[in-house]
């Protein structure tokens, strides 16, 4: 057996840049119990689409301070997992002693607001859907946040595809395709070759556990949302 290989002083380790992409919490309010009914509101209408998502909170249009131990607990009640906070110079120092980190905006990906005065229902096509040329591999993600997504190519085993519109895959679908993610009822997936291992339409959920005793197995299929649960029709 082959003693491991050691390596001394600088060899030791390697610093190399990386980009971390987070959802962005904005606050309009420093009101716990306004806070908290607003998240409540987002997250149902969400489904899983954020969950797992680390998360910096913004609170640079906010000057009166924030109870940062309840907006926190209720974060991680959702699987969001606050990391940072972006402010005044008063607003990170308090928020430095539950734990967040003072970070730059440019780091997050996708924003929350909270609240919002008045709330749309989400719009059930986009005129120009995300289009997506490759493969997905397990351990890959895709988000589609704005409307549709088109894949043309494989997703993977592991993989997983989100979109807040309706999702196509022209090829084997074989990961996790979640659709309407902000509470689109409308939304829609469609593929070539149905071999999931999970799909969801509004946060309704079908997880495929016997893919062979399945009538659409490796065939093309249409899935919609017909009340609390998902209807399947072969296409073609």
């Amino acid at each position: 057996m082959n003693a491991p290989t050691t390596r001394k002083g600088p060899q030791a380790l390697d610093i190399k840049s990386a980009t971390i992409y987070t959802v962005r919490l904005v606050l309009h309010s420093a009101n716990t119990s306004e806070l908290l009914e607003a998240l409540q509101q987002r997250m149902e209408g969400a489904g899983a689409f954020f969950q797992g998502e680390p998360v910096v909170i913004d609170c640079s249009a906010i000057m009166d301070p924030i109870e940062w131990e309840p907006l926190l607990q209720a974060l991680r009640h959702y699987q969001l997992h606050p990391i940072g906070v972006t402010g005044s110079t008063e607003q990170e120092q308090a928020a430095a002693q539950h734990g967040l980190t003072a970070v730059e905006l440019s780091l997050a990906k996708a924003a929350i607001e909270i609240p919002e005065p008045e709330q749309t229902p989400p719009s059930p096509v986009t005129p120009a859907p995300l289009i997506l040329h490759q493969n997905l591999r397990s351990g890959q993600r895709f988000v589609a946040p704005e409307g549709d997504l088109i894949v043309i190519g494989m997703v993977g085993h592991g993989a997983e595809i989100i979109a807040t519109g309706n999702i196509s895959v022209y090829g084997p679908l074989r990961g996790k395709a979640i659709a309407g993610a902000n509470g689109n009822t409308n939304a829609w997936i469609s593929t070539t070759e149905f071999e999931p291992e999970l799909i969801a339409i509004a946060g309704v959920y079908s997880v495929i556990e016997d893919l062979h005793t399945n009538p659409h197995h490796k065939k093309p299929v249409l899935i919609q949302l017909e009340g609390d649960s998902l209807k399947f029709e072969p296409l073609g």
